[in-house]
Parts: structure tokens; C-alpha cells; sequence
């Protein structure tokens, strides 16, 4: 082909980790580049762009801190089980901000992320909107 494309998302909890993955893959890149080019047999050598898109710089608040607690409390407030665990999400700009922060459930479910046959079904939205409202109040230390 003329011209070919892709895009790569690298991700990790640990910016030193991110940076060692962003590494080896522009080395690996640059050495196939070298690789390819050694074998062509005609036309004007290969070329590579790297270009970063974006950014989302890591960090994580622990599990006993304050706005996890409360997040938590709404949570079994509402009967549901909270879950701690990492992921690639808005919060992800407070982190790099030093701002705690913490992403609550959206109120259905859904499947297949990040494909075109991503899908979502809103079983509960209006409880999460009021869990994140409860949160709020209770950040604002409005609660009584």
C-alpha cells in the first residue's frame, strides 16, 4: 500500500512502567523500519511518524482514603459491592493533578467496550446520578 495507519493504546498504573512500554515500542518500530527498508527492492526508502495522540497519566487514591470511603458507603447504601480496581478513565487528569478522585458505576451495563459492537443498557441511571450527587454533598461536607 501507498499509506498504512494504526493506532496503539498503551496504558499502565505506573508512569515509570508507561514510559518503558513507550520504549520498546518506538524501538521495535525503528527496527522493523531498518528491517523492512534492508529489503525492499524498489522505490524511495520507508518512513515512520510516531505521533503521540493523547495522554492519560496514572495514579490511584487508596482504598482508605476519605473520598473512598464515602464513595463506598453510597455504594452499599444503594445495596450494590464497590469495587477497587484500576482503569483508563476522566479521573485519570485529576490524578495527574494530584486531585483524589474516583469513578462510580454508571447505573447499567454494557459489553463488548471499545469495538464498533460496543453496547449499553441503562438499567439504573437515575441511582447513579444520585449516588454521585450523595458523594458530592458528602465531599462538600454538606452531609449531616
Amino acid at each position: 500500500p501507498f499509506e498504512a495507519w494504526m493506532e496503539v493504546d498503551m496504558r499502565s498504573e505506573e508512569d515509570p512502567n508507561l514510559n518503558a512500554i513507550d520504549s520498546i515500542f518506538r524501538a521495535s518500530v525503528q527496527q522493523a523500519l531498518e528491517e523492512e527498508n534492508e529489503i525492499r527492492r524498489e522505490g524511495p526508502p520507508l518512513t515512520v511518524d510516531v505521533e503521540l495522540v493523547g495522554n492519560r497519566p496514572s495514579g490511584r487514591v487508596a482504598t482508605d482514603a476519605p473520598l473512598i470511603q464515602r464513595a463506598s458507603a453510597i455504594i452499599h447504601e444503594f445495596g450494590g459491592t464497590p469495587e477497587y480496581d484500576s482503569s483508563s478513565t476522566n479521573a485519570n487528569i485529576p490524578f495527574s493533578r494530584g486531585i483524589p478522585a474516583v469513578t462510580i458505576g454508571r447505573g447499567g451495563s454494557g459489553g463488548d467496550g471499545h469495538s464498533p459492537g460496543e453496547w449499553w443498557l441503562n438499567e439504573n441511571g437515575a441511582a447513579a446520578i444520585q449516588q454521585g450527587v450523595l458523594l458530592l454533598i458528602a465531599q462538600a461536607g454538606l452531609a449531616g
